[in-house]
């Protein structure tokens, strides 16, 4: 595709997906087609662009030129002159930018909900979190809108997102990719970050961004890559260090261990308490004062906007900071370092350590009834990383009753390829997927699943809970909605995907059909095709029928 036919099709799928909260500024069709012209002309004039005609989202406290930065603030709003640094790079590499989106509030939060836009509601289910607080970035990934995008990531902010939306999410070095441009959130800790549906496209984007600007002072040079010429030893957590996970996710976690370790990857449980203590300090020490010093004067001088523009529970923790004295941080900064010291002679042999991404999937809900307890759990494997000057990594590894679940290497300072390396070693990482329309075998939509490396698991029937309309579309697609009186067992076929193939197939998914949870009458659940409730006005009710094919049969005469 061309960079004006990627740009029209994204514009097309934001029309189509009901995420309008993901945005804090969209730019006009017409600005981005300028553009994307643009790099077209440049393209067939031989110019090389690695990134060229790809789609982009930036996260709203990373500059663009001429499109306002907010970091989640109206009251913060500024119109800057300039690209960021990581900007002017990626558009260097010819991709577009489509525009700013949502964030908790100054980028504190793993949660995607505490900003005066709207809570960014998940990419697979809109009753749960998108994960912050690089949300909007996440989302629009994920729904296919963006094929790159940019976030940041101080505690986890780029990881946890792509792992509650079954993306990617590559968080470097500190300072790889310099932050001229980025508002701060802890100026000594912050990291560019970026997002893809697949390993390689986020790694490429991490290569072209990286290197000093000479304007950053906390910018680095890289390092020679260290790669592996054989099987890895990689740590995973103790037993003790995985309490507290989602139901379904430890064993989960376990069968992403088994699998490496059939694949002659030497595994080797590690008590990694010390990390996780360390951890802490991010929040529950006086680092959190480097946050009052980024934005703390912002809230103090409108503090009359707490409430309305200025989220609560980001505004006490900000000023939170102002109680810590230089006393608590040195404190604070030696043991700090006493932690550190014995996480890193734990992982002394290790190539990296491999844990879940994070600890659970919350609900909107869940998340609004105890906004600090909910999002406090959401870092317990991602907290430590930057403070201890650490390279990560998020990858899919999956589902979990028909939720994404991900998970995560993290390695030394400058080990990023070497992590990137070691993550295209997790093998048979899938997603089985139920289909009972135009996806099933023999079915005119079933290469798709094909073509995304699909394979057929079996043949299934969904709970009693269930009615199948026949939607106006074309090719004609089956709508299945749960109902509370009245359901029907639906047949189907549950197609297992390798999870990269499983985001482009999530991502290409038009409107009105969605992902979400469906039971199957043995008592499972499976992550499935829904539809929105919307679209089954004048559709035509064929629950009775006995399914899609005993339909396509009727109607064509041809008795499939």
């Amino acid at each position: 595709m061309t960079a004006t036919e990627r740009v029209t099709a994204a514009y097309e799928r934001i029309s189509t997906i009901d995420r309008p909260e993901a945005w804090i500024h969209l730019r006009t069709l017409d600005d981005a087609l300028a553009e994307a012209a643009a790099v077209d002309a440049r393209v067939a004039a031989g110019e090389s662009l690695p990134l060229a005609g790809l789609t982009a989202a930036v996260k709203d406290n990373i500059d663009v030129a001429g499109m306002p930065t907010t970091a989640g603030a109206a009251s913060y709003r500024y119109v800057p002159d300039a690209d960021s640094t990581a900007v002017a790079r990626l558009r260097a590499a010819g991709a577009i930018v489509l525009g700013k989106t949502n964030l908790d509030q100054f980028a504190t939060g793993l949660v995607g909900t505490r900003s005066p836009y709207g809570a960014v509601r998940n990419a697979w289910d809109p009753s749960r979190i998108s994960g912050g607080s690089s949300s909007g970035s996440a989302v629009m990934v994920a729904l296919g809108v963006a094929d790159i995008a940019l976030g940041t990531d101080t505690a986890g902010s780029g990881r946890v997102p792509a792992a509650l939306n079954g993306i990617v999410g590559v968080k470097p070095t500190k300072g790889l990719i310099p932050t001229t441009g980025v508002v701060p959130a802890c100026r000594s800790l912050d990291c560019v970050t970026v997002f893809a549906r697949e390993l390689g496209l986020a790694r490429t984007t991490v290569e072209l961004l990286s290197g000093p600007d000479g304007i950053d002072p906390g910018a680095r040079g890289d390092r020679p890559a260290q790669l592996t010429t054989a099987p890895p030893r990689i740590a995973v957590p103790a037993a003790g260090n995985l309490e507290g996970l989602a139901d379904g996710w430890a064993e989960a976690f376990g069968a992403v261990v088994a699998r490496l370790a059939g694949a002659g990857v030497e595994v080797v449980p590690v008590d990694i308490t010390p990390l996780l203590r360390a951890a802490e300090l991010l929040y529950g020490g006086a680092f959190v004062a480097e946050r009052t010093a980024a934005v703390g004067d912002h809230i103090t001088k409108h503090a009359d906007l707490i409430g309305t523009d200025l989220d609560p529970t980001v505004a006490a923790i900000v000023q939170g900071g102002s109680d810590a004295t230089a006393v608590d941080y040195f404190r604070d900064l030696e043991r700090l370092e006493r932690l550190g010291a014995e996480g890193h002679e734990l992982l002394d042999g290790f190539a990296a350590l491999l844990t879940p991404t994070t600890t659970w999937h919350p609900t909107l809900r869940e998340v609004a009834a105890d906004p600090v307890g909910a999002n406090s759990r959401m870092g317990r494997y991602t907290n430590f990383a930057n403070l201890l000057d650490m390279s990560s990594l998020a990858v899919p590894a999956g589902s979990v009753d028909g939720l994404p679940f991900g998970v995560m290497l993290t390695g030394r300072a400058f080990d990023d390829r070497l992590l990137a390396e070691i993550a295209q070693l997790l093998p048979g990482v899938t997603v089985d997927l139920l289909v009972v329309g135009a996806h099933l075998s023999g079915q005119p939509l079933n290469h798709q699943l094909v073509s995304a490396g699909g394979t057929l698991v079996a043949d299934v029937r969904t709970a009693e809970a269930y009615r199948l309309h026949a939607l106006d579309t074309q090719p004609p697609k089956p709508g299945l909605v749960r109902v509370a009186d009245g359901g029907v067992s639906v047949p189907g076929e549950v197609w297992r995907i390798p999870a990269a193939g499983f985001g482009r197939f999530v991502g290409a998914l038009p409107a009105p059909m969605v992902i979400g949870t469906v039971d199957l009458d043995d008592g499972t659940s499976v992550t499935g095709f829904l539809c929105e409730p919307y679209a089954l006005a004048g559709a035509r009710d064929i629950s009775d029928l006995g399914g899609w094919r005993a339909y396509v049969g009727a109607v064509t005469g041809s008795g499939a």
